[in-house]
């Protein structure tokens, strides 16, 4: 059976407290999903967003975020006094700074008005959740530094446990709460999609900032000096788009430790992933096949080398440990046939996107993109243009000839961006995924992320309200429900 999904960060969600949350928000969006015969929400990092607000940056690969806490649903639980007024910011933006000036006084007073019960004892008990607890309070008392900047008594923390922890205890159990009442509430929408028969796909890096709990409490999991820096890093060599690749700066991983230790890092990362989602997306998937390692004394990305990974070794531990695992390899890119091959191993759905598939061919326009039903079809993803961007940036040249190419497939009707969408919703692939700003038909306004950039407005767009998106969702609802016939 064919299904049809969105890509929507909870983030872009909308809500009067300046960023998308757990609250009625998101209920009302999966009803509406629901009600349109969309059967699978995609989604971008939880976790909490570090450098430049990235979500594939956080501090912790199983922490969630606490902006995405529902004040709503903290004052029905009775940790509020009343649900607080709208905050007085953009509508169609999400101001990260603000929204964690506004939301930190509350969250705290919420806090101080909870009572732990035997629920809450045991999961501020889990291994990760301590240690996330311990290293945000590190990070508080040494102004928001990364980790190699604080005392040696903290830097070494997690394998001495010497030290006096009491002056930081409060702050401690404050990151304790904000994690248990993100699992509730997050469990909360996992319990309403179930219900309406939709899955949600979590989106999972396969590298960890060095600037993260996963690094600070894990340091044998990676290649680091005996201070802790790593001594090579992740990246991508030089192609077509940039003669002196990309060097990301992420520690890269000790395989070696790592089998030895049968994968235990991955097992519990994963492990910890499936309870949140129903489906997970592994991100630069290609790594655990061959990975570009980087000296980390080199200024760029020039001097590394791919060197291979003990994949189908990783991948029967986690499939062997996590009944019922459900993965989606993010295989996008100049791929050596190994990727492909260690893919389809695991009978793992693929990925193609129609801005890189759909180009000029000589006189005319073509699909140059893989064909099959093991493939998730996507028009665009959070790194590409819009769909009317990647349209408008082509040359004169280059529109008519998709014009005429959709016209000669029979795709007549409607503006480019829809006969686009219908045109993927048409193809092989048993999902397709629509980004949310392509059912609007945005512009560059809607760019969620430009690869290579920081900052504003990255990460920032977002919802205003449903209706637009209720309106432009109703008008396919026919072709969803037809492709899921």
């Amino acid at each position: 059976m064919k299904e049809t999904g969105i890509l929507l960060a909870v983030s872009s969600l909308p809500s009067p407290y300046g960023v998308g949350d757990l609250g009625p928000s998101a209920a009302q969006w999966l009803e509406l999903l629901h009600r349109n015969g969309v059967t699978i929400w995609q989604i971008l990092p939880l976790n909490p967003t570090g450098y430049g607000n990235s979500p594939y940056q956080p501090y912790s690969s199983c922490a969630g975020d606490e902006m995405y806490l529902s004040l709503e649903q903290l004052a029905r639980q009775g940790l509020l006094p009343e649900v607080p007024a709208p905050f007085d910011l953009p509508a169609g933006r999400t101001d990260y700074q603000a929204v964690r000036a506004l939301k930190e006084p509350l969250l705290r007073a919420a806090f101080r008005a909870f009572e732990p019960d035997e629920d809450y004892q045991n999961f501020a008990a889990q291994e990760w959740v301590q240690a996330y607890g311990v290293f945000r309070a590190f990070k508080k008392a040494n102004s928001s530094r990364c980790w190699l900047e604080w005392p040696e008594w903290q830097r070494s923390w997690p394998e001495t446990h010497q030290g006096d922890l009491s002056p930081y205890q409060e702050e401690i159990d404050y990151h304790l709460f904000l994690q248990y009442q993100f699992f509730r509430q997050w469990q909360v929408v996992r319990a309403i999609a179930r219900e309406k028969g939709i899955r949600i796909m979590g989106d999972v890096p396969f590298y960890v900032g060095i600037d993260s709990v996963d690094v600070w409490a894990g340091k044998k999991n990676f290649l680091l000096d005996e201070s802790g820096r790593p001594t090579y890093i992740a990246g991508v060599p030089p192609d077509y788009f940039s003669a002196v690749g990309q060097r990301w700066g992420n520690p890269i991983y000790d395989w070696d430790y790592l089998e030895q230790n049968r994968f235990d890092f991955w097992v519990k990362r994963i492990g910890y992933n499936q309870k949140l989602f129903d489906i997970i997306r592994i991100d630069h998937f290609r790594a655990f096949d061959t990975y570009w390692k980087i000296p980390a004394s080199c200024p760029t990305a020039v001097e590394g080398a791919w060197i291979e990974a003990p994949g189908y070794a990783v991948l029967d531990t986690l499939y062997r440990e996590i009944p019922g695992l459900a993965l989606v390899a993010e295989d996008l890119g100049d791929l050596r046939p190994e990727v492909l091959t260690l893919r389809d191993h695991y009978h793992l759905k693929g990925m193609r996107v129609l801005q890189f598939d759909l180009v000029p061919r000589g006189k005319r326009f073509g699909d140059t993109g893989p064909q099959g039903e093991n493939l998730i079809c996507y028009t665009g993803t959070h790194d590409n243009a819009t769909t009317e961007e990647w349209y408008q940036e082509m040359t004169a040249a280059s529109r008519r000839k998709l014009r005429r190419w959709l016209r000669q497939n029979g795709y007549n009707s409607g503006t480019v961006v829809q006969r686009v969408i219908r045109y993927g919703m048409d193809c092989p692939a048993l999902w397709c995924i629509l980004t949310a700003q392509d059912l609007l038909g945005l512009g560059a306004a809607g760019r969620m992320n430009t690869p290579g950039t920081l900052g504003s407005p990255n990460w920032e767009w977002r919802l205003a309200g449903l209706d637009p998106l209720a309106r432009a969702l109703k008008q396919w609802e026919p072709v969803i429900r037809y492709r899921g016939e």
